[in-house]
């Protein structure tokens, strides 16, 4: 895990185990000895692939120093009959407080790891790459690109501070795309290889090309539309498909020619992969 990732993840388990845990997990503290030892399995139970094992091993971890965990499956590999995850040796409590986190954590980015895989998949011989999108959870956006990438399909920019895409409401604010180019240009030099703008016809995008931009996003374009600006274009800038993308129609959009298709439904509408935890108390 890099520094970065491993700095939100300590952050987010402190968060996630406050909100749980609050004064005490009562239920567990009444029940179990303090110094019961326990052994703990995690479960994958439906097709799908796993990411987030740095994260559920951090909860645990937390509440229990000396924690032992064991890997027992790669981190966005594919398993369609699903199968053995994590064990996790150490303080009974520590295994009954942190299970929940854990497991919403691990079920989550899993399921975005799962639909990353199946994207890649869609789009594969085409020549197109997917991306990921900036409609993520509040506060889960590294961890959640972070799966998007271990599931085989790529990350676009992380936030509003690392790339240029002018959108149809920038465009407006500013009076124009030419002038929106102009201003963007001269005020992040920087990034000016990053520069994107979105076209919703063929009127915007020959301002685009006159305006040089290296980056059309297509909004919202069915698939006839989309040929027909990859003609138009004929290479003069990168294109990206963009809007209401789905894993059915991944594909047909892929095939337009364009170099990406966008998908916010990578992370906004992942569907959690089916994990379970069983714990058994050691003499």
């Amino acid at each position: 895990m890099s520094s970065a990732l491993d700095a939100v993840t300590t952050e987010l388990v402190r968060a996630a185990l406050e909100e749980d845990v609050g004064s005490g997990d009562v239920t567990t503290l009444a029940t179990v000895a303090a110094d019961a030892q326990a052994i703990a399995l995690i479960t994958q139970k439906a097709p799908g692939a796993i990411y987030g094992l740095d994260v559920a091993e951090a909860v645990f971890r937390t509440l229990d120093p000396d924690a032992r965990c064991e890997r027992l499956v790669q981190e966005g590999v594919w398993r369609e009959q699903g199968g053995p995850v994590l064990s996790i040796s150490g303080l009974a409590r520590a295994l009954l407080t942190g299970e929940r986190t854990a497991l919403n954590f691990l079920t989550h980015l899993s399921g975005v790891a799962t639909m990353a895989v199946r994207a890649a998949r869609e789009v594969q011989g085409t020549g197109a790459k997917v991306l990921d999108t900036r409609k993520t959870i509040p506060g889960l956006r590294m961890l959640e690109k972070a799966a998007v990438a271990a599931g085989g399909a790529s990350n676009h920019r992380v936030g509003l501070y690392d790339a240029i895409l002018i959108k149809e409401n920038h465009i407006a604010a500013a009076g124009g795309i030419a002038q929106a180019i102009e201003r963007a240009r001269a005020a992040a030099p920087e990034l000016a290889g990053t520069l994107e703008v979105e076209v919703r016809n063929s009127g915007e995008i020959d301002e685009a090309l006159a305006a040089s931009a290296p980056r059309l996003l297509l909004d919202n374009m069915d698939e006839p539309q989309l040929r027909a600006a990859v003609a138009q274009v004929a290479g003069r800038a990168e294109l990206e498909a963009s809007g209401g993308v789905t894993l059915q129609s991944l594909r047909e959009l892929a095939e337009t020619g364009v170099e990406w298709v966008s998908m916010g439904a990578l992370t906004h509408s992942a569907p959690a992969l089916d994990l379970s935890l069983i714990m058994e108390a050691q003499s």
